[in-house]
């Protein structure tokens, strides 16, 4: 249903994209040579479009919950706006043989224009979510703090388009909690709302869906059996090839950064240049991990960086800032020690930290990653509760992973590089 909903927000775009396109020309040049100025438009502009749903994915404007019209929201929509047009314009210009095009006022009556409307598309999207039209009623079956989350959620996110009803009421879906499923009568019950054409939703799917990750207390051996495929044989082997090409050509394009980095901390601390640490891969497989040295060399101190860490050294700040000091590990995924996509591999004596954790080995079923869904949507963990959560959402990409969530993944990860941890 979220996802249906997003797509909806995607299309709205897209066509208020081309309307603006369209009104942009005609203000311009006026109906009787709209034709021709048409045509010379929707190529470069097409290219261009792709660039705008880009950015505005990046920026997050595609997540129902940005639906909620506050000072946030705005900030971030006026953001994607600028940079479009900013990056509208440098392609442009930088490329006049591909775009044959070097929009000044178009650009700029355009941009306002498409702004205005898109804007007002997702006003009125959050009026129909939260009004009616396209809200959906749910009924809830259960109690469990994950039924209570998902309740609180909804309730203050009513943008999503969701209303929680009693069973006196009329309810166009069912939320089933998962532990209800072994209650012969209860299931009889709602095996009958099949026939009145209401949708049966597990507790567990659904709050996947509004969450994308997994409510790790609610997890059972058998969910783990039912849900995780053994082996993607196809997407395994194409994931490898990539991994392999784009390494090694982010090595060749890279190395005069490398150098650089090198040089500096070489010429600003003490110790070696490069940082090796025996880290936990694929079937709880040892191997060394490289990443450039941000520390002083011999402090001692807690297993992960905590804030202000002392430890760290002036260069070592910029790169961890930077996340400069990761470039290293392009040799790991060359060598196929990692990929660019997955669970990020801890210490080994971390992973005997949080191996209290339950089904924690897990995220040891497939290759660790440079980067993964967890790092991109939460803080790294600095405790055993904060590793949990962590879990949750390792578990949900280790049960989705595909190329596309793969290239989202590495998509979002552009956006993390220009931001502060959260």
């Amino acid at each position: 249903m979220t996802s249906a909903k997003k797509i909806i927000i995607l299309f709205g775009d897209i066509l208020i994209l081309y309307g603006a396109l369209i009104l942009t020309l005609i203000f311009r040049y006026g109906p009787a040579d709209f034709g021709e100025s048409f045509n010379s438009h929707l190529k470069p502009f097409s290219l261009i479009f792709f660039g705008w749903i880009l950015i505005f994915y990046l920026i997050d404007l595609y997540k129902i919950k940005r639906l909620r019209i506050d000072l946030k929201t705005i900030q971030n929509f006026l953001l994607a706006i600028i940079i479009s047009a900013v990056v509208s314009i440098i392609l442009f210009y930088l490329f006049p043989t591909i775009f044959k095009l070097t929009p000044k006022t178009n650009l700029a009556i355009f941009a306002l224009i498409f702004g205005i409307l898109s804007f007002c598309w997702r006003i009125i999207l959050t009026k129909i979510y939260i009004s009616g039209g396209l809200k959906t009623r749910l009924l809830i079956v259960g109690d469990s703090p994950m039924i209570n989350e998902i309740i609180d959620y909804l309730k203050n996110n009513p943008q999503l388009g969701y209303e929680i009803v009693t069973q006196k009421s009329r309810f166009d879906a069912v939320i089933v909690q998962h532990y209800f499923k072994k209650d012969p009568e209860l299931i009889k019950k709602i095996y009958l709302l099949l026939s009145q054409k209401i949708n049966i939703i597990d507790s567990i799917t659904f709050y996947e869906e509004i969450f994308q990750k997994l409510p790790f207390s609610e997890l059972e051996e058998i969910w783990f059996i039912e849900k995780i495929a053994g082996r993607k044989r196809l997407y395994d082997s194409l994931k490898r090839i990539a991994d392999f090409s784009l390494s090694l050509f982010s090595i060749v394009v890279l190395l005069p950064l490398l150098i650089l980095v090198s040089v500096l901390i070489k010429l600003t601390s003490r110790g070696k240049i490069i940082y090796k640490q025996e880290r936990v891969g694929i079937d709880d497989k040892l191997f060394v991990l490289y990443k450039f040295r941000t520390m002083r060399t011999g402090e001692a101190g807690p297993l992960w960086t905590i804030k202000n860490d002392r430890r760290l050294t002036f260069i070592g700040k910029i790169l961890r800032y930077a996340h400069l000091d990761e470039f290293p590990q392009l040799w790991n995924i060359l060598k196929g020690d990692i990929s660019f996509v997955g669970p990020r591999p801890e210490r080994k004596e971390l992973v005997e930290f949080y191996k209290e954790l339950p089904y924690y080995e897990i995220r040891h079923f497939i290759k660790p990653g440079l980067t993964g869904w967890a790092q991109i949507n939460y803080k790294p963990s600095a405790s055993i509760k904060e590793a949990e959560e962590k879990l949750c959402y390792d578990i949900y990409y280790i049960k989705n992973r595909s190329l596309i969530l793969d290239l989202l993944i590495l998509l979002r990860t552009i956006r993390y590089l220009f931001v502060s941890n959260k």
